[in-house]
């Protein structure tokens, strides 16, 4: 399998050894860019940080394989394990009274940099091993048990990306196949009774069982007879027949769970989502002020009413909330009968429908988006009527509230916005509503933002 993969524990090694070395070379150098003397110290500090990241790294799973798994989820690993780090270290420095003997001036750019620079060498690591794997270097042979429907979804997927280093030499199933093996796009090597002894001659490196549920005596029995060999042997659920939102697996006092529909919001990424909330509405808020107070004037003068239009709407987990709108209409409709609004209606006021074609008239959320309510980026909220209606039309629909309420979307930046008078158009929002949950991160919720702002606030089917 070459130099690559005769020399992988050497790499493996050489990568945990590196990252508590960087966090003490990061530390001397900002010292002497600072022109901070590295005394007594500096040195007892650089000594306990480059322990903590040896032990907390490796407890986390920082060095864990990472081979499958896309290259923002060891990022993400790094971050949380040296947010960890820098905790220990400041209840250290606290209960020794100790913290004040360190600069500040030394010690928030190393805890800022340090991680960054972790991250660059994890990734540069991988996109190297990645293009090695693609010129055929450390790659692993595979047999597939299983010849049906997931089996080709696997090898699929495999095929599509050669970064992974697999090479499937053929799979193995009981039915008789004549041209599945073109389907699949690998050899058929035989039944499944035969795979031990294939994999006991040839030395496979792995073994990926795709066979569906049902089939748990047969499964039960292919694994007794490859735990005599030596092959990593990988179980692939059969959970495609699900509609699946952020799946991932679970361990429940040791009784293994397998999460199918789920929050991406769940723990630190939770804390996340709600600062990027807090910090960017806030700021958000401090500058539109002067436009608020005298969008508020424009509509009391123009029309009678309310200033405010205040509507529920499903937040969060389903829950019934109040969302603030500047009233665009002369009517106040929150009721069992709400007619979304079209080109043309009466209802409009001529200042509303200026409001309505910027989306001037959406600002006052933000102040929903400081009380929790909504959030700057996710699924619009509709009307309780509305969702009513569609929850029983569109598979999935109650999904989106696994997050909650958005100002923009993917769907709105998409071109899903306005008026939905077809069962189509709002299935097209409604699955940008669930891609966005499914590959939520920081980065999308960015560029959302960004795209919400260069392609303007006015739509063409704002009205």
């Amino acid at each position: 399998m070459g130099f690559v993969e005769r020399r992988i524990f050497p790499i493996q090694l050489f990568r945990r050894l590196l990252d508590p070395v960087l966090a003490v070379l990061i530390l001397g150098a900002v010292a002497w860019i600072q022109q901070v003397p590295f005394d007594r110290q500096y040195e007892l500090l650089a000594f306990i940080a480059g322990l903590l990241v040896a032990v907390t790294f490796g407890s986390a799973g920082v060095y864990q394989p990472w081979r499958a798994s896309p290259l923002g989820e060891e990022a993400h690993y790094i971050w949380i394990s040296w947010v960890a780090v820098c905790g220990v270290l400041f209840m250290l420095g606290y209960a020794t009274k100790t913290s004040e003997l360190i600069s500040r001036r030394v010690l928030l750019p190393w805890a800022l940099i340090t991680p960054l620079v972790m991250i660059a060498f994890h990734l540069s690591v991988r996109i190297l091993l990645r293009w090695l794997r693609e010129r055929g270097r450390n790659y692993r042979t595979v047999v597939v048990a299983g010849g049906g429907e997931l089996a080709y979804k696997l090898v699929q997927r495999v095929h599509d990306n050669p970064w992974l280093g697999l090479r499937i030499v053929g799979y193995f199933d009981d039915r008789a196949h004549t041209n599945r093996g073109a389907d699949l796009r690998v050899p058929y090597l035989g039944s499944l009774d035969k795979v031990d002894a294939y994999v006991a001659e040839h030395g496979t490196n792995m073994v990926y069982i795709a066979l569906p549920m049902r089939a748990e005596e047969r499964i039960r029995e292919l694994v007794d007879r490859l735990s005599d060999s030596t092959c990593s042997i990988y179980m692939v659920p059969d959970i495609f027949t699900f509609q699946l939102m952020n799946a991932r697996a679970q361990d429940m006092d040791g009784l293994p769970l397998i999460s199918l529909c789920e929050s991406p919001f769940a723990g630190v990424d939770g804390w996340l989502k709600r600062l990027e909330d807090i910090v960017l509405g806030s700021a958000i808020l401090l500058m539109l002020t002067p436009i608020l107070v005298a969008i508020g004037i424009g509509v009391k003068l123009t029309s009678p009413g309310p200033i405010l239009f205040k509507q529920r709407r499903y937040g969060l987990d389903g829950r019934c909330i109040k969302v603030y709108k500047f009233r665009t209409m002369s009517v106040c409709e929150d009721g069992d009968d709400i007619c979304q609004a079209q080109q043309g209606d009466a209802r409009i006021t001529p200042f509303g429908a200026f409001l309505r074609r910027t989306s001037l008239d959406e600002l006052p959320q933000f102040y929903n988006v400081l009380q929790g309510r909504m959030s700057i980026v996710g699924p619009r909220p509709h009307a309780v009527v509305h969702n009513e209606q569609y929850r029983h039309l569109i598979k999935g629909y109650m999904m989106r509230h696994k997050v909650r309420p958005g100002i923009t979307g993917l769907a709105q930046v998409s071109g899903y916005r306005g008026q939905t008078e077809t069962l189509e158009k709002m299935e097209k929002r409604v699955e940008c509503d669930l891609n966005y949950i499914r590959n939520w991160s920081l980065f999308l919720d960015l560029k959302i933002i960004f795209m919400t702002i260069y392609k303007g606030f006015t739509h063409k089917n704002a009205y």
